[in-house]
């Protein structure tokens, strides 16, 4: 009887910690950073601001860009725009040659041979309804035909340090030696978007085209579901700002985007996503679907931290020829940094490397070491340390 007892008693304490402890396991697990994971053949998640990669999948594989390639024509022309070469309001029209090449089934403006329209006009039909037709006539603009303008596409590429990267024409038809990466992508992209033009045109949902010598007004529907739902619903993202979508059907469905919310900033990349038909009869295109997953992810699972403040002392620096025998020193400035929110300043190791021993005279502000700041194999910032006073 007593047997049977302890044993009840057993079975009823190791069910009470059982229950106790699935709480605490739930509760390590709400604290973690989920892992993401998006369909596409590649992926890249990058802070605006920063620079620092927070998400990265196949970002150097050699990838078909598809219409993604009009970031780079568009970064060159606003190029030859703030040079002088150009001007937005300079009429420019469509030559015969412009449509050489052009696939009749590609995307278009509507635009005809002989028609006129302004330089931004073309741009608004070559980033929002991503015309093949404008890029070629924009790229005569520039640099007078279309081969010359490829040429300078890739010399621009490479002055970037684009290391996967082949271009053969200004709009992304299918060659199989035109081809970038997730990660070269990024480098354009924020380049183009350091022109304030680049992310006006390519974040506008609806453009009106006044009418020219050879059309009426034309109004023109993004192709870019995050900001416009024109045609196909349900991937409106409030926080996404432009930038460019391309597919074909060797590329596959891709797409650059940037979100903002507060004080982040993100870019992100996806190349090579699926179409599918889901069970439910839902129809998903995934280069949508996993920038939206992307930005969710960054945007629910990151901040700004304050990791170390100027005044700190980290430490003493031997001084010899002087009375007084050491110097402090302090961080040359504040440092604030993007962690993952189960991430926080005092969780970051510290590496600190002193010059030792100095000879006087120390000027206050001499560089006297740096300090790196470090989680795992992730360097978070390095900053210089400065002598905190002078010693004669």
């Amino acid at each position: 009887m007593k047997s049977k007892r302890f044993f009840a008693i057993f079975l009823l304490l190791t069910l009470l910690c059982s229950l106790l402890a699935v709480p605490c396991a739930a509760a390590e697990d709400e604290d973690s950073i989920p892992v993401m994971e998006v369909d596409a053949k590649a992926a890249l998640l990058v802070d605006g601001d920063t620079g620092e990669v927070l998400y990265a999948k196949n970002e150097d594989e050699e990838l078909y860009p598809a219409s993604l390639t009009k970031i780079m024509t568009a970064l060159l022309v606003l190029e030859a725009v703030d040079e002088g070469k150009l001007s937005l309001d300079q009429e420019v029209t469509a030559t015969a040659t412009a449509f050489s090449g052009l696939s009749d089934d590609g995307s278009s403006a509507g635009i005809e041979q002989g028609e006129t329209m302004t330089v931004e006009e073309m741009l608004y039909c070559m980033l929002v309804v991503s015309a093949n037709e404008a890029c070629n006539v924009l790229a005569e603009a520039v640099s007078g035909s279309v081969e010359a303008f490829v040429d300078a596409m890739n010399d621009k590429a490479e002055e970037l340090g684009c290391e996967n990267t082949h271009f053969v024409n200004p709009s992304g038809l299918h060659d199989p030696q035109h081809y970038t990466s997730a990660w070269d992508l990024y480098l354009i992209t924020k380049e183009a978007m350091q022109y304030d033009d680049f992310m006006r045109i390519c974040d506008t949902a609806t453009a009106t085209i006044p009418a020219t010598n050879l059309s009426d007004a034309r109004t023109l529907h993004t192709s870019n579901y995050l900001i416009g739902a024109w045609w196909s619903r349900g991937y409106l993202y409030s926080d996404a700002h432009g930038i460019k979508t391309g597919s074909t059907s060797q590329a596959g469905h891709c797409l650059v985007s940037s979100a903002t919310r507060g004080s982040l900033s993100f870019i992100s990349v996806v190349l090579g996503a699926d179409r599918v038909t889901l069970d439910d009869g839902e129809i998903r295109t995934y280069s949508f679907y996993d920038t939206i997953q992307l930005f969710d992810w960054a945007l629910d699972n990151f901040s700004y931290q304050s990791v170390l403040d100027s005044d700190e002392v980290i430490g003493e620096v031997p001084v010899t020829l002087s009375k007084i025998d050491h110097v402090t020193v302090h961080p040359a400035e504040e440092v604030e940094v993007l962690l993952p929110n189960d991430i926080h300043a005092e969780d970051l190791e510290r590496n600190v490397v002193l010059e030792e021993p100095v000879e006087a005279p120390v000027q206050e502000g001499d560089v006297l070491g740096t300090l790196e700041l470090r989680y795992n194999d992730t360097v978070y910032a390095t900053v210089d340390l400065l002598a905190m006073h002078d010693v004669e």
